[in-house]
């Protein structure tokens, strides 16, 4: 999905997001909160990484916006 947005977008980097924010949607294998991030770089690099966050729809969806931030920032930009 990275790769897409990235190829879409025609930009360097890219970040996708998929989850469950709540309330409902939920399973024992994927409880409210699971939330999967795609990063895709310019060199090539694609990485896959999921959370679970704890909180209501707002909440997790806030915090779902800082860790891609925070990841695309320290795993990507910072050099």
């Amino acid at each position: 999905m990275a790769q897409g947005a990235q190829k879409a977008a025609q930009a360097d980097y890219a970040v996708s997001v998929s989850g469950i924010a709540g309330p409902d949607g939920g399973s024992a294998e994927k409880p409210v909160g699971t939330v999967w991030f795609g990063f895709a770089a310019p060199d090539g690099k694609v990485v896959a990484k999921h959370q679970l966050f704890q909180g209501d729809r707002d909440a997790v969806r806030r915090q779902s916006v800082a860790f891609a931030l925070q990841t695309l920032q320290h795993d990507f930009l910072a050099n």
